[in-house]
């Protein structure tokens, strides 16, 4: 049976999403510092850090920050000249911010949500190094909504507000270094009850989720703003949460891999049975590869490493079966394997191959007593790293004997996912007692006009068509235009400077993310004004572009972009018609598109293009 074959009623699936949302507000959640973000190289300083678990208030560990603990990492974070003491973990949090308390409710009534009578912050253990302080705060806000799909309701079980970690820079073997500018951006989390029951309808849900997101208008926008999380399992598999799939497009396929995944798996599992197979004890095998001229196993050896192998009874043919798209079940052996300090694993359905001969293979199984039904598995790296990684590898592999394993983990870019880590539980949260609670009050809260209901609106208040409305609408300017459009600017001219205007100066490369609202408005307020015509809007914004610390009143000035009068447009005119007299006496209006384009062309921008036109047509019918 092929992925398209699947019958996803008949094999039970079930899903849910968890939808995370940065908040665009002027201050961090638990702190008065800004939520922009920074590059790397604008860091003043860094501090490193090693995080272990805590227990919860009952004495328990969580097992995903246990088997995250057992890796010995360093990290390291990026300071800037806005970080504080509360970002560094060594001052005690700020109250909750009052806007993005605002904002969650706001998204609450937007999914027909009961807001919590009283608020509390808890500690959510994190030792992945993405917070200073080994926990990240999250706060429950509202229950119990629901949204509406073409396949029915799906319900919203909580809507939780939070701060969003630190911000991945780099990973080494040593350590993995972290930005704080991300740190502390207010956040949502939207989880949804498990009544998805098909690819399609978890990108519905995902899409209606973030158009209400985006109704608000106060949520931030661009690559890594939203992420999601997908929770899948079918009926003779187990639940899988997978972690941040960035892009919204690539729910259905997540979801599409993770069931043939699963599916996959079950058949191994009833194969497995039927060969009566088993897992042997990892060995050290490093005698087998002296000479060898594999190129990773060499080098692992002469650095003074070690091989290491786990007999696989049973499983010949098997580790190398394909379970998502280039993925086989020795890849999941192998993510285990990383996450212990290997660079990977090699395993005989793959073998001979990368330098490894077909001698070494036959000597590698009989030094673990392998026939020709099993399987061997081996790790090439610094001893210790060899023996963590194999008894992982040999972990895994039991567990392939019993069924899919309850996991997190991570999106890959292909639509595929990897081992992250064991799913966590209740153990790693805990009250957090530096902040103190908050009653949440959504009597004063404004609900939101939705972006379809936008839609509509700009066709019948402004005149927009269809097309226009819904590219101011769902863009990132929908906020700058309202507020433009209320101070008087007209609603056309805003709208195709913010969207068409900047798309085609963006396709010119021109860097037009340097253009700040105060660029933009002043700009819109002079073409208003009559002190620049819509036709030297562009070239003034280019310029501010690239010389962003000037005022567009100084640009314009400097590039000559001001509005020319008449009499300075007919002068121009008529110094173009008498240029190209003889065409004008021999085609007569014919000659008018030309001669416009170089009209313009003389006057750059300096004038408006009716006006232009106008004038034209009467030099050229004066000589025709």
């Amino acid at each position: 049976m092929t992925e398209d074959e699947y019958d996803y009623e008949a094999l039970g699936l079930v899903a849910g999403l968890e939808i995370h949302q940065q908040l665009d507000t002027a201050t961090k959640l638990f702190c008065q510092c800004p939520t922009a973000i920074r590059e790397p190289e604008d860091a003043s300083r860094q501090f490193t850090r090693y995080l272990h678990p805590t227990r919860s208030e009952l004495g328990e560990l969580d097992d995903a920050a246990v088997e995250e603990s057992k890796v010995e990492r360093e990290f390291t974070y990026l300071a800037y000249d806005s970080t504080c003491l509360v970002e560094e973990d060594d001052e005690p949090p700020h109250r909750l911010d009052e806007e993005a308390l605002e904002t969650a409710l706001e998204v609450a009534q937007l999914m027909d949500m009961n807001p919590v009578d009283q608020a509390h912050v808890m500690r959510k253990i994190v030792v992945d190094g993405s917070n200073t302080s080994g926990f990240q705060r999250s706060t429950l806000i509202a229950t119990g909504g629901s949204i509406e799909t073409s396949d029915g309701a799906v319900g919203i079980e909580d809507l939780l507000l939070e701060e969003e970690s630190a911000q991945r820079v780099e990973e080494t073997d040593d350590g993995v270094t972290y930005g704080l500018d991300r740190l502390g951006i207010p956040l949502v989390e939207i989880g949804t009850s498990p009544d998805i029951r098909s690819p399609e309808q978890a990108l519905e849900a995902a899409e209606r989720i973030g158009m209400l997101l985006r109704s608000t208008g106060k949520v931030k926008r661009g690559l890594g703003t939203i992420r999601q999380d997908v929770n899948v399992s079918i009926e003779d598999g187990a639940r899988v949460e997978i972690k941040g799939v960035q892009s919204l497009d690539d729910i259905d396929d997540i979801v599409r891999n993770e069931v043939r995944r699963q599916a996959k798996l079950v058949e191994i599992v009833e194969e497995l049975a039927e060969r009566d197979a088993g897992v042997g004890d990892p060995r050290t095998v490093t005698e087998v590869f002296e000479g060898t001229e594999s190129g990773v196993i060499g080098g692992a050896l002469s650095s003074g490493g070690s091989v290491t192998a786990v007999p696989l009874y049973g499983f010949d043919g098997l580790v190398g079966r394909e379970i998502a798209p280039d993925r086989r079940l020795g890849t999941e052996f192998s993510d285990h394997a990383k996450r212990h300090g290997a660079g990977g694993i090699f395993h005989t359905d793959e073998l001979p191959a990368y330098g490894v001969t077909d001698e070494e293979v036959q000597s590698l199984r009989d030094a673990v007593d392998a026939g020709e039904n099993d399987a061997v598995a081996i790790v090439a790296a610094e001893t210790a790293v060899a023996e963590s990684a194999i008894e992982a590898v040999a972990a895994r592999a039991r567990t392939a004997l019993e069924g899919v394993p309850e996991e997190t983990r991570g999106a890959n870019d292909d639509g595929t996912t990897r081992y992250l880590r064991p799913l966590p539980g209740a153990a790693r949260m805990y009250p957090e007692t530096d902040v103190p609670p908050v009653e949440p009050d959504p009597s004063d809260v404004p609900e939101p006009e939705l972006l379809t209901e936008k839609v509509e609106r700009y066709q019948e208040e402004y005149g927009l068509g269809e097309g226009l409305s819904e590219q101011v609408a769902y863009g990132t300017h929908m906020s700058f235009f309202e507020d433009v459009v209320a101070d008087g600017i007209d609603p056309t001219l805003a709208a195709t400077t913010l969207e068409s205007t900047l798309t085609e100066l963006r396709r010119d490369d021109v860097p037009v993310d340097q253009l700040t609202a105060d660029h933009l408005e002043g700009v819109l307020e002079m073409a208003e004004d009559g002190d620049l015509p819509n036709e030297g809007i562009p070239d003034l914004l280019s310029v501010l572009a690239e010389e962003p610390e000037q005022s567009p009143e100084a640009a314009a000035e400097d590039a000559g972009l001001g509005s020319a009068g008449e009499d300075e447009v007919r002068e121009t005119i008529v110094e173009v018609v008498e240029r190209n007299e003889g065409q004008v006496e021999e085609e007569g209006m014919q000659a008018f598109s030309g001669l416009m384009g170089e009209c313009m062309g003389a006057l750059r921008g300096k004038a408006d293009g009716d006006l232009v036109s106008e004038l034209l047509r009467e030099e050229i019918q004066k000589r025709a």
